[in-house]
């Protein structure tokens, strides 16, 4: 994909004639639900013009601004494509929200039968949609977030088991499977702070400001980039507050002149290992932003696509948020749909720099 974008013609302007719409209506384009819709003088019904229904003879279509406007004219709303209502996407979004909000508040897991029925769906539509908009199963998407309370319990707790059960795990097998993918160590040592854990940190200058590299015996874990160095170190130690921390030696501020030199020239490339913390779905997406050409961008929702998770975009969005390591995994990379800067969690002028001198 080019860097270069061109801005989509509004929809009000495609579909401006009749003749535009009766088009639009035959293809049943979905681009023109919400601005107009039509209705059929044999049945005294209006729709969308997505809808699936039987295509109407022209002679007994009209076309209509809004929906009061055909309701005026003595058009009933179709029961099929349900005009007077929140598109199908939104509602379908809407409901695989609320039961995000049921997992989230819930200490055990529901069940799907009982998220299905939360949200008036069938066990098995609710799961095929909830997959399609998160990119991960109900029973994944409840794993992550007793991945992420365990976290947080973990250093409150007196035992790792008191903070495993707090977090909703009702057996210690699942969690210690995949402990060390989530937290980078072991929870005993997660819990004391990263006591027993070594890690190699330093703080250097870049174009972009102070930049923090970290790294474990895997490899880089961490590149944060900020204005006050003192701020990014205090941040990593309050996150490993009893792990030691080591300033770099010369092997390791090597491997920072490495990093500091691919900022000031990404298509050098980034030869280092990585230590990558995160769920399975995090690094899918983690993944395919490595994929992403220096030069090139991407949306949320073309990532979605290409883990073949079209509906995912806003997990994408997520997961490119949650990404600690600064420019080695490349969300800056990611753009709104119309090529606009979106947002990054170091600073949007940043990204916009970033971008610049990738294409120069």
């Amino acid at each position: 994909m080019s860097t270069s974008t061109r801005l989509p013609v509004p929809a009000t302007i495609l579909f401006e004639s009749d003749g535009d719409r009766w088009t639009a209506l035959q293809c049943r384009d979905a681009r023109a639900d919400g601005v107009f819709y039509y209705s059929v003088r044999s049945t005294g019904v209006y729709c969308r013009p997505s809808c699936a229904a039987r295509l109407a003879r022209r002679d007994n279509v009209r076309f209509h601004a809004s929906c009061a406007d055909a309701e005026s004219a003595g058009f009933r709303a179709c029961k099929r494509c349900r005009p007077n209502e929140a598109p199908l996407a939104q509602r379908q979004s809407d409901a695989v929200a609320r039961a995000c909000r049921l997992i989230e508040a819930a200490l055990a897991p529901p069940t799907l039968d009982e998220l299905a029925r939360a949200v008036g769906m069938s066990r098995f539509h609710f799961h095929r949609l909830f997959k399609q908009f998160t990119g991960v199963t109900p029973k994944a998407y409840a794993d992550a977030q007793r991945s992420r309370r365990v976290r947080s319990e973990l250093p409150r707790r007196a035992t790792v088991t008191d903070a495993m059960y707090e977090a909703g795990f009702s057996g210690s097998g699942r969690f210690y499977e995949g402990a060390h993918r989530t937290l980078g160590m072991a929870p005993a040592r997660f819990r004391a702070g990263g006591e027993g854990t070594t890690i190699r940190f330093a703080v250097g200058e870049c174009s972009l400001g102070s930049i923090l590299v970290a790294a474990t015996e895997l490899g880089v874990s961490e590149i944060t980039l900020g204005d006050d160095p003192q701020a990014l170190v205090d941040a990593l130690q309050k996150r490993f507050a009893n792990a030691q921390l080591n300033g770099g030696d010369a092997a390791f501020e090597r491997w920072v002149a490495t990093v500091v030199g691919f900022v000031e020239a990404p298509r050098l490339g980034l030869e280092l290992p990585l230590d990558v913390r995160g769920t399975a779905f995090q690094q899918r997406v983690w993944s395919a932003l490595s994929e992403i050409p220096a030069g090139s961008t991407a949306s949320y929702a073309d990532i979605a696509q290409r883990i073949g998770l079209p509906r995912a975009a806003r997990a994408v969005a997520q997961a490119c948020a949650a990404n600690t390591l600064a420019v080695a995994i490349p969300c800056h990379r990611i753009v709104r749909k119309d090529g606009g800067l979106s947002g990054y969690r170091w600073g949007v002028e940043r990204k916009r720099a970033l971008l610049e001198r990738e294409t120069r």
